[in-house]
């Protein structure tokens, strides 16, 4: 499926279903509160489509922040954990932390740098279902995508407040008014 193709299955089951983290196997939804500076570049690793929540909404839906964890402890941790306990649980919200100004040893350990303490992630533990009404936002890349959507979803959509944001258009005012993206020397 395609990113839009994905965020329109979303938006009609009313559920994410939760994925395997690569670390630790363990199931979880994974969101973002990356400041609205950090927006452009988070939608160019990911995708330019998706749905948005309150910390509330998450909270109350078993969500937390995700926990970045140093690689070494985390290896450590890994070993010692009895995988039928209570750490079990915790494994979802723990991401090894081996950034780029680590040391060798810690990238040896996982083979690569891994941080994305930039996210800002908050994941829940299971399969994440709502109701429009739970909705805050739906990003979409473009004006046209939205409009593409079943119009009985638009009705929906549109009669539970929820708001539409268009990358195309704030990527265009950071374009025009540079306020988060830096800035060339030419």
């Amino acid at each position: 499926m395609t990113a839009k193709e994905r965020l329109l299955s979303i938006l009609q089951t009313k559920k994410i279903v939760s994925s395997k983290m690569p670390w630790t196997n363990s199931p979880c939804v994974c969101f973002t509160e990356c400041p609205w500076s950090s927006l452009l570049a988070h939608t160019q690793q990911y995708s330019s489509f998706g749905v948005g929540f309150t910390k509330k909404f998450i909270f109350n839906h078993n969500g937390a922040p995700a926990l970045y964890m140093r690689v070494n402890i985390f290896e450590k941790f890994r070993k010692k954990t009895n995988k039928n306990s209570i750490e079990k649980e915790m494994w979802t919200f723990i991401t090894p932390f081996s950034p780029e100004y680590g040391n060798s040893y810690t990238k040896r350990l996982l083979k690569r740098w891994v941080d994305f303490s930039q996210e800002r992630e908050w994941r829940t533990p299971i399969d994440l279902s709502f109701e429009y009404s739970d909705i805050t936002f739906i990003i979409v890349k473009s004006l046209e995508d939205y409009e593409s959507f079943p119009k009985s979803l638009r009705v929906e959509l549109a009669a539970n407040n929820v708001r539409i944001i268009i990358m195309d258009n704030y990527k265009l005012i950071e374009e025009l008014w540079p306020v988060h993206i830096p800035v060339q020397n030419k």
